[in-house]
């Protein structure tokens, strides 16, 4: 029989950490002579006791290692029993939330989607903006934890050839998450300190500072005003076009840097397509502005600058309503959105390691039609990919895009349109953000939605932000027999 006292050890201790975190926007709104104080007070709490119960309940099932049946359990279990938490101080707080709401507003910041339901946000007391911005935090260095830990070792969507890259330790499973947690958290802490200067240098105040810097190198994308980055000025967009870029690359790289191995940051093919993944878009639809004469000049290339590199990191802030540039632009923006960044970074959708992999296999399934008797192998990284990375990726492929339709036919059925279930498909698989049309685009959010539809997009969330097949494993029947 499956043990699950390893499993929720560890969710109980990170629940009983996310509730100590709630100190933070307890001591704001103490500050600001808010009267929400106390809803912080309570759900801190509550979490610090439900988390503090659950862990000493499970604690004498510690072990050094985890099974993979634990392993896929914890993945999926972590992202399910946070957002229920962190929806408490919706819920109880200013925005007087109901449930579903309230777990859609935590489950988009902890898979740092960064859609929202809350409208009026720049009228909502310090201490809930701030919790906002802690939620896709938390949730940023989370996932740059089980994309180098967990899902190398579940051999998810290809993850596997980053099994053994920059860590020589990779023995037992929680040991390994506590290392490599190190030496992140000094990298994420050190790219959100110095993204909060550049905020604060460009204009910014100190408390919008410190908010976004969390949320841009999470790439989550929630902002403290309903017109995102609309308000702010050309210095701020750039900064946080920087570092939505540097989010975007494996935190892996960086901490090789500090150890003084710069090279592979600069040999790494994930990064050398990322960044002409974004030169050639951004070139593409700044042309495609100045041919049109809708945004040419300076303020023309910010703005498609900025809010093309906001897609393809899955970030989601928006600087104006791009729904307005044309037919060509959006489709162009829909697709950017679904490359995604680097694996091992915070940033989100399908990433473009694996397109990378996939225009590989293409190239030798074309060399083998042309010559029947050579000898072909997929490479990557100097490296021959075997069969069972391909197979994983393509399998990846497959279910990302049967997923997607399913969800969009899901949210079809509650009466939505086609663009909107469509690109709310995208939005939520990908962890993106906004999606397409007036009512969940940039200039909208997803409080008109049914309960149906939220309810949909909170699936897809989650299933997207852990790779897909991390959690449909957990679904089979074989799962449980092993």
């Amino acid at each position: 029989m499956l043990d699950m006292r390893p499993v929720g050890y560890v969710i109980g201790l990170l629940v009983a950490i996310l509730g100590a975190t709630m100190v933070l926007p307890l001591l704001v709104d103490l500050s600001e002579g808010s009267g929400e104080w106390p809803v912080f007070l309570q759900s801190g709490v509550i979490t610090i006791l439900a988390g503090g119960l659950i862990a000493l309940s499970c604690s004498n099932g510690i072990k050094a290692g985890l099974t993979i049946q634990q392993t896929f359990l914890l993945t999926t279990g972590v992202w399910l029993a946070l957002p229920v938490f962190g929806a408490m101080p919706f819920m109880m707080g200013d925005t007087d939330l109901r449930f579903v709401d309230a777990f859609f507003e935590a489950m988009s910041g902890l898979t740092t989607t960064g859609s929202t339901v809350l409208s009026g946000l720049e009228e909502l007391p310090r201490g809930l903006l701030l919790w906002r911005g802690l939620l896709q935090w938390l949730g940023g260095i989370g996932i740059i934890v089980v994309a180098m830990v967990f899902l190398p070792e579940l051999r998810v969507g290809g993850m596997q050839i980053f099994r053994s890259e920059g860590f020589d330790t990779f023995g037992k499973i929680l040991p390994r998450a506590t290392e490599i947690s190190s030496r992140i958290s000094v990298i994420y802490i050190s790219l959100t300190m110095a993204c909060a200067i550049g905020y604060a240098t460009m204009g910014m105040g100190a408390f919008d500072a410190s908010v976004h810097a969390m949320t841009t190198v999470a790439t989550g994308g929630f902002a403290n005003y309903d017109a995102s980055f609309g308000g702010f000025g050309p210095g701020v967009e750039y900064v946080a076009v920087v570092f939505m870029m540097l989010a975007a690359l494996p935190f892996v790289r960086f901490v090789q840097m500090t150890a003084g191995t710069a090279k592979p940051l600069f040999k790494d093919p994930q990064i050398r397509g990322f960044m002409v993944t974004a030169f050639v878009l951004v070139g593409l639809l700044s042309l495609w502005q100045f041919t049109q004469g809708d945004a040419t000049g300076e303020t023309g290339f910010r703005k498609t600058l900025f809010n093309t590199v906001s897609l393809l990191t899955g970030t989601g802030y928006a600087s104006t309503d791009y729904m307005t540039w044309g037919a060509f632009p959006v489709s162009v923006l829909f697709f950017t959105g679904l490359i995604g960044g680097c694996a091992g970074s915070t940033a989100c959708s399908i990433k473009i390691f694996r397109y990378q992999l996939l225009f590989a296999s293409i190239r030798v399934q074309l060399q083998r039609i042309r010559s029947p008797h050579g000898v072909f192998m997929p490479r990557y990284d100097g490296r021959n990919v075997g069969p069972d990375v391909l197979s994983s990726v393509i399998s990846f492929f497959v279910f990302f895009i049967v997923t997607m339709g399913l969800v969009a036919w899901g949210l079809g059925m509650t009466g939505l349109n086609l663009t909107t279930s469509v690109s709310g498909a995208a939005a939520a698989l990908a962890n993106i953000g906004p999606g397409l049309g007036d009512e969940i685009g940039p200039a909208g959010n997803f409080s008109g939605l049914t309960d149906t539809a939220k309810w949909i997009l909170i699936a897809a969330m989650l299933i997207g932000r852990l790779e897909l097949l991390a959690v449909y494993a957990i679904l089979t029947i074989n799962f449980w027999r092993a």
